[in-house]
């Protein structure tokens, strides 16, 4: 898999960065070099970007919503596809322009950040159950050829800070109240000590949250335990140093998919193999982590990330116990202790070179990950009498080790007053490794390992007509290897790592342009993705998933987003995408699927919301959303039809003295349409389609007072 930098460089624009140092700037920095990062300290925004990235502020996440799901408002987003599937023991379903649409639970293909600690472990598979939304600052997600400068699965990244304390010190209680017995309540407090530039100066920001619903389908109760702390300590006058801690719980009842039929027929049941084994999950996860920053000189920045955490997992599944009974079947309770932590150390300097200003970063980035898999069977026998949904016999026991080592380079460099270029390349390894412990005469050892390298280069060209109008255009290859998961089980039942299993390479080129216009931007993007050897489900029954490669993929695309202040209380978000993602290769074995449309993506999403925000008093909103149909496999034969839905919301501020109060009532679905909430790839058993909510409303009420 080893290649040079230039062969795998098929972009002439590369050609001069090859010679160049060039680094890749990491989520969480704050330099001036162009990275995902829109944050205020670091200048850039989403108009100086040359780049498809987009930034949603907390105060807009928070207005009038639940906080419990980045689906609320991240729907905001062109090119993301970010979906409910109303059952908390799976996740949110996320894709951007297409990577991601296989994931059967949690989130595949993309990079996710909290803080700069990656909620994506080293195999690209990932999660959203651990951010807070009472206390993010902002949001940003970037699309196209920039995302794979970070690394393994990168086909779009999310990235999530929260909010640093300042003065006054401020504490805030808030509760939701909602449909289907849903219920949220949140503390937070927040504050600082100084103005965070003099030695000994504190900020702080610690939030806790408790979330609970009984599911709008049957069997789909959850409950949600979150906390978040952030300290930062300002060292002397040149370093910093902040503390992060992260600590989630979730009990979760799994109430599955449904048929078309079923679906049609009762969009809110369960198939009775879901009651019977009682599926659910169980997840504890608790993290760390310290960013020391320093400024070394009046050119020179260092960082350095470092990380560690523990995400505990059962999970109850429902499969027949007939199906358990094959000798190498690994049972239908999973027990999972995974341990990741890992460290990212990066130098930044500023200087000119023949008077052209110029940037560089250079960097390493080490992640691991241990994992001990047990699988059980999920019921036991007590004198013939089976008692399901109960944990029985070992049937599986594995350590799983995951690691990647990542050096990078990037560089930004200002040729004229009006065109710049920021161009990067990192080297990827990602190593595998499985000790199977679970041999017996029926069940081989399916121990092994893998290891996979690529050479990641992007780089893209900015001009600036104006302060308020610029084009860019931007190149870049990125890969995806398989997860531990996808690597699990091979199809028919076969015992042994799915070792066959490739990773997948993509050759992105994007075209986009941003224009100011008033107090409001519009956007626009047009990219081509070509990908070999892309990873897709082959199977998923019986709580078995498995993967094969697709051969070629192409995904073809348009973004447009505007977002547009006016009358000064009055606010326009909008946002469309294009997406024709499809099969160049036949992927479907027997039955020819070359040119059929890759399964979970959407051609077409449209969003359009306006809102009247003043400072204080009345304010209301109104979003519509539309989502076209949705093939749910290969063979394009079932199709999740297309809807728009639409709500609204309205409250009231008051602000006397130091207080601040916030009431606010919505009504989610105002038309009461039934629609399939996300799909199930592929999903063996015909049971592709996870319901959404009818008409369902909610009120919420914040309370903050500030120490003056």
């Amino acid at each position: 898999m080893k290649t040079t930098f230039l062969r795998q460089a098929h972009f002439p624009l590369m050609l001069l960065p090859a010679v160049l140092p060039l680094p890749l700037l990491a989520a969480e920095d704050g330099s001036d070099t162009m990275v995902v990062s829109a944050a205020p300290r670091s200048g850039l925004s989403e108009l100086d970007t040359p780049a498809a990235v987009s930034v949603v502020t907390g105060d807009d996440m928070r207005q009038a919503a639940p906080r419990v799901n980045l689906s609320e408002t991240l729907a905001r987003v062109p090119g993301l596809q970010i979906q409910n599937r109303q059952n908390y023991a799976q996740d949110l379903q996320l894709s951007v322009r297409g990577f991601g649409s296989r994931s059967t639970y949690g989130v595949r293909g993309l990079r996710i950040y909290v803080d700069g600690i990656p909620a994506t472990m080293p195999d690209g598979q990932g999660q959203t159950s651990n951010i807070d939304i009472g206390s993010i600052d902002h949001v940003e997600v970037l699309r196209g050829p920039f995302s794979a400068l970070y690394g393994n699965a990168s086909g779009g990244v999310i990235n999530v800070e929260t909010q640093t304390g300042q003065q006054p010190t401020t504490v805030e209680a808030a509760s939701w109240y909602g449909s289907y017995g849903s219920w949220r309540n949140s503390v937070k407090a927040s504050g600082a000590t100084g103005d965070g530039t003099q030695a000994g100066d504190v900020s702080y920001t610690v939030s806790a949250s408790r979330f609970t619903t009984h599911g709008y389908r049957d069997h789909s109760a959850a409950q949600k335990n979150l906390g978040n702390a952030k300290l930062g300590v300002q060292l002397n006058d040149v370093s910093r140093l902040t503390l992060l801690f992260n600590s989630v719980h979730i009990d979760a009842q799994d109430p599955g998919g449904l048929t078309p039929e079923q679906w049609r027929d009762n969009p809110r049941q369960v198939v009775s193999n879901v009651s019977l084994y009682d599926t659910r999950k169980t997840v504890d996860q608790t993290q760390g982590g310290l960013h020391y920053q320093r400024e070394m000189s009046e050119n020179d920045d260092l960082s350095v990330m470092v990380y560690a955490g523990v995400r505990e997992t059962t999970q109850f599944q429902s499969i027949p116990a007939s199906i358990q009974a094959t000798p190498s079947h690994p049972g239908g309770v999973i027990s999972l202790t995974r341990h990741y932590q890992g460290i990212d150390t990066r130098w930044t300097h500023r200087d000119t070179l023949f008077s052209i200003p110029l940037t560089l970063t250079g960097g390493l980035d080490y992640e691991t990950m241990t994992e001990r898999r047990k699988g059980y069977e999920n019921f036991t026998v007590t004198n013939g009498v089976y008692d399901y949904g109960t944990q029985g016999s070992l049937r599986r026991n594995e350590r799983n080790l995951m690691w990647n080592l990542d050096p990078y380079l990037q560089t930004a460099w200002q040729l004229s007053s009006k065109l710049s270029l920021e161009a990067g390349v990192r080297f990827s390894t990602v190593n595998f490794d499985s000790d199977d412990h679970y041999i017996t005469a029926s069940n081989g050892d399916d121990s092994g390992d893998a290891r996979y390298h690529k050479w990641l280069p992007a780089a893209s060209l900015k001009y600036a007509f104006d302060s308020s109008w610029n084009a860019y255009l931007s190149a870049g290859r990125g890969f995806e290897t398989p997860t531990i998961n996808e690597l699990s089980y091979r199809s028919g039942g076969l015992s042994g790592l799915n070792l066959d299993l490739k990773p997948a390479t993509s050759d992105t080129l994007e075209l986009g342009s941003k224009k100011r216009i008033g107090n409001g931007l519009i956007s626009a993007a047009l990219f081509q993705t070509d990908t070999q050897d892309e990873i897709v489900t082959d199977t998923s029954s019986g709580g078995r998933t498995t993967y094969k490669n697709a051969g070629e993929t192409r995904r073809r695309g348009l973004e447009l987003g505007l977002d547009q202040q006016f009358a000064y209380d009055w606010r326009l978000k909008m946002a469309y995408t294009l997406l024709d993602a499809r099969y160049r290769t036949n992927a479907c074995g027997d039955n020819s699927c070359d040119g059929n449309r890759i399964p979970g993506i959407a051609r077409n999403m449209a969003y359009a919301g306006v809102e009247y925000a003043p400072e204080q008093g009345w304010y209301a909103g109104a979003e519509l959303r539309y989502m076209s149909n949705i093939a749910a496999d290969d063979e394009n034969e079932v199709k999740a039809p297309s809807y728009t839905v639409t709500s609204l919301n309205s409250g009231y501020k008051w602000l006397v003295q130091n207080w601040r109060v916030d009431l606010s009532g919505r009504v989610d679905n105002l038309f009461d349409r039934n629609y399939v909430g996300s799909v199930i790839v592929n999903e063996s058993n015909g049971r592709y389609f996870e319901p959404a909510p009818g008409r369902n409303y909610s009120v919420g009420l914040n309370v903050s007072y500030a120490f003056q």
